[in-house]
């Protein structure tokens, strides 16, 4: 499928190219839907393979925002950004300014954070050149990390699902596995242990999985089986699309529910979960904490607003799975129908302070 195929798939609005030859930035801007608000997403620094796989990464998380913005409630659209590099080796502040260069000449129709590979700090550098970013440090008026928040949401949206399952919201003695020990994989594990819950974790980071084990007494798996450990709750918390017609049979879990975007390869894998009676909380309403946390930078930000706002999830998890039952989907179509339904309301009544950008046109299926 070539680059306009993958476009029309989904009626993208836009994808830009970005280059910068003395900095070496390659990358690239995809905007999915602006019809709550300006799309904001994060910016993920990955040494992708080729062009094609950075394009087809950017505009499923893309996608996957505009519905996490609208499911959370946020006025705000879809998108996200991409720099092909290895952030341990490839980064500096120069290509960061000029990544924000790039972005000031977009309008404010993308608002960046960070993401996979980026941090409060490149931010910054960027901020140099652009106001159309939110995520900044604690020092520089921001709202700072937000993987607390979304780990937090996170261990809400798995709350939400063990009430559902096992009549009880606690996770004191539950095993949770935990695919993925970075900054929101491990914030949560300190979640989860508070509460009482076995865990077993994974990653391709020896030192995080010896941390967790000496920390928290977490019991460590190989990266490839930790999806067939037997437990209660399986948490990825890594890179996604993890659930497919091959890790499928392999799982012994009752509830899937983690911080990794896109954690189905294919929406159809949504139904084979839900045929095995394994029940899946979608990911971009369950990890939404950390969209919140920085989307509160953009009105003043308030702390206590935004740990109630994130607290949240765990009553939109219960509507989707409330919807779900009702409806006889599954959780992942539920919410779909949810966000899709906001955004069909904010057309159909044309209220002040959301609508596309001027010149735009909502195009979401």
């Amino acid at each position: 499928m070539d680059i306009f195929d993958l476009l029309a798939e989904h009626d993208y609005e836009d994808l830009v190219f970005i280059h910068d030859g003395p900095t070496g930035l390659k990358g690239m801007v995809a905007i999915h839907d602006t019809t709550l608000g300006p799309a904001l997403g994060g910016c993920r620094m990955y040494p992708y393979a080729g062009e094609h796989e950075a394009v087809v990464d950017v505009l499923r998380l893309a996608r996957g925002m505009t519905y996490k913005a609208a499911a959370a409630g946020l006025d705000l659209g879809g998108g996200k950004s991409v720099i092909l590099g290895d952030p341990r080796t490839d980064k500096s502040g120069a290509l960061f300014r000029a990544f924000g260069r790039r972005l000031e000449t977009l309008g404010g129709n993308y608002i960046a954070a960070e993401d996979v590979g980026t941090s409060t700090d490149d931010i910054a550098y960027a901020e140099l050149e652009t106001g159309h970013v939110v995520g900044r440090s604690r020092e520089h008026g921001g709202s700072g990390d937000p993987a607390p928040f979304t780990a937090l949401g996170v261990m809400q949206g798995i709350r939400a699902c063990l009430g559902e399952v096992y009549g009880t919201p606690s996770a004191e003695g539950r095993t949770v596995a935990i695919q993925g020990l970075g900054h929101v994989g491990y914030h949560l594990c300190n979640l989860l242990h508070r509460e009482g819950a076995r865990l077993i974790v994974a990653d391709v980071d020896g030192a995080a999985v010896a941390r967790a084990a000496h920390e928290l007494g977490a019991t460590p798996a190989d990266p490839d089986d930790i999806i067939a450990t037997e437990c209660d709750v399986f948490a990825p918390c890594a890179l996604g699309a993890v659930v497919h017609d091959d890790s499928i049979p392999r799982l012994r879990c009752s509830i899937i529910a983690g911080s990794a975007n896109n954690v189905l390869l294919e929406d159809r894998h949504g139904e084979a979960l839900a045929e095995r009676g394994i029940l899946y909380a979608p990911d971009y309403i369950i990890n939404a904490g950390g969209l919140i946390n920085v989307a509160g930078e953009l009105g003043g930000y308030d702390e206590e607003r935004v740990r109630i706002r994130v607290m949240g999830i765990h009553d939109s998890v219960q509507r989707i799975i409330a919807l779900s039952k009702r409806d006889s989907v599954p959780p992942h179509t539920a919410a779909d129908t949810l966000a899709e339904e906001r955004i069909s309301a904010a057309l159909s009544d044309g209220r002040p302070g959301t609508g596309p950008a001027p010149g735009r046109a909502s195009r979401l299926h």
